[in-house]
């Protein structure tokens, strides 16, 4: 087996493109839509983390979460500050007890993307 693809359900490819793309940094691998006006369904990609954005109904549930393991969070974290994106400003990750770094960026349907490095404590 190799690791899953998640599917996050979202609501306007534009918005989920300027998140996920603009905001995030990953880029558009492919996209689908049956006919024009159709929902889309498409694979973005940043690295080896691969996710599924879907406007179809009944392809996942607003308001999932998922973890993406990010090496460099620190980096990661200051590049977003560094991002001029009006609907989220990250913080500084916090440590959690089960001995992760970690920071908690929404998207504009309510998936919660939750970014972590494992490392010591403070």
């Amino acid at each position: 087996m190799k690791a899953p693809i998640p599917i996050l359900r979202i609501f306007d490819v534009v918005k989920a493109t300027e998140f996920y793309t603009g905001f995030l940094g990953f880029k558009i691998d492919w996209k689908h839509e049956f006919q024009e006006g159709c929902p889309v369904y498409m694979q973005i990609s940043r690295e080896v983390c691969v996710l599924h954005l879907s406007e179809h109904h009944g392809d996942g549930s607003p308001g999932s979460a998922l973890r993406i393991e990010t090496p460099g969070l620190d980096a990661f974290v200051a590049a977003l500050q560094a991002k001029n994106y009006k609907y989220f400003k990250p913080g500084k990750p916090s440590y959690m007890p089960w001995g992760s770094w970690e920071i908690e960026a929404p998207d504009p349907f309510g998936n919660r993307l939750v970014f972590y490095e494992r490392k010591g404590p403070a």
